[in-house]
């Protein structure tokens, strides 16, 4: 007899009196480890990785869960030889704005680096509608010649280091590389005309969001008791995230269902289904401030970007942020506040504040 049926001839008497019995594998040597898995690393469906000498499968889109402790992964079996820790190299296609993209396409972006759509999207920018694509990871990132902008990283007129000087409580939720990342968006701020005008402009949003946030330590409204207020429910598409889903969020704290419509609509976020983006993620909420500083009037006649760019002074942007309460001598201590905070971030970044301070 062989050697297998005896062993199997063993096995089977054991389990028939009752005793446990594990058969060693016959196969000569295991499968070769897979990449290793990485809990940063998107997967999805059909895609392997390896982790703790086994390889596995994913069923379906997965990150940071955790090979064999979650239900998205099949277990390949044993392997050896060592993983494969070095990614293969991707031929996904260049991301192309405008296009329509679908949940699971991979592009290539102009920084070299891929990116996957969680969500199905219209062509928006990776690196800033970040609910919509997640970083690609499972490849090498490719050389892409870039051009340098002044708001690209390390190019905003404001360095991390005033940044953080103008802010030294801040939570730290408020990330410089937040607001970097969502000055994509918006171009065109703290880029337009003189190099003075363009650290006016920074200054002036700025010292605007201070006096919002508390020195950007507030993330959402303080005072709950106004949830419920900013819900306009003649509007057309109503409120579908709740009656008290609107409040303030944000550098500029963003409220009111009709805001969060028309800045998601602008940014190409679903913040009217789910206006809780802009407490959850940074780059979101430094959009949403840049979306009403470029694009809203507010109780003023302009935007506050053309305020600054025109020549208008920073009393102007008081007037179109909040002008309905404070200005006109109805609450001078509040426009004097930013003021204050207008000028002493104008004196960090070394240029004059201009005329018109107040409203």
């Amino acid at each position: 007899m062989s050697k297998i049926r005896v062993v199997a001839a063993i096995a089977a008497m054991m389990v028939g009196a009752g005793l446990t019995v594990a058969v060693a594998a016959t196969t000569a040597s295991a499968a070769t480890c897979a990449t290793t898995w990485s809990p940063t690393a998107v997967y999805t469906g059909g895609m392997t990785a390896s982790h703790n000498g086994r390889n596995w499968s994913a069923k379906w889109w997965t990150q940071n869960e955790t090979p064999g402790s979650a239900s998205v992964w099949a277990d390949q079996g044993a392997c050896g030889g060592g993983p494969t820790t070095t990614p293969p190299a991707c031929d996904y296609p260049a991301w192309v704005q405008g296009k329509s993209y679908v949940t699971g396409n991979i592009v290539r972006y102009t920084d070299g680096k891929f990116y996957i759509a969680e969500h199905d999207n219209p062509g928006y920018d990776p690196t800033v509608s970040t609910w919509y694509w997640d970083p690609y990871t499972n490849c090498t990132t490719t050389t892409v010649p870039t051009t340098t902008t002044s708001n690209q990283p390390g190019g905003f007129v404001v360095s991390e280091a005033q940044f953080n000087q103008m802010f030294p409580n801040r939570n730290s939720f408020y990330t410089y590389s937040g607001l970097v990342a969502a000055l994509k968006a918006y171009p065109g701020f703290a880029n337009t005309g003189s190099d003075t005008t363009k650290k006016q402009e920074a200054a002036a949003f700025l010292a605007n969001v201070n006096h919002e946030t508390g020195g950007l330590v507030h993330i959402v409204e303080q005072n709950q008791a106004n949830y419920p207020h900013y819900c306009d429910a003649n509007q057309p598409y109503g409120c579908p995230a709740g009656q008290a889903a609107y409040y303030g969020r944000g550098p500029i704290q963003l409220s009111w269902n009709f805001n969060y419509k028309a800045a998601g609509d602008a940014l190409g976020l679903p913040l009217l289904t789910n206006p809780w983006l802009v407490q959850n993620d940074a780059s979101v909420a430094w959009q949403t401030g840049l979306w009403y500083w470029n694009t809203q009037n507010g109780p003023g006649t302009m935007t506050p970007h053309d305020a600054i760019v025109n020549g208008r002074g920073f009393g102007e942007t008081i007037r179109s942020i909040n002008g309905a309460l404070e200005c006109d001598g109805r609450n001078p201590a509040q426009v004097q506040s930013r003021v204050n905070a207008y000028q002493r971030f104008t004196g960090l970044l070394g240029v004059t504040p201009g005329n018109n301070l107040s409203c």
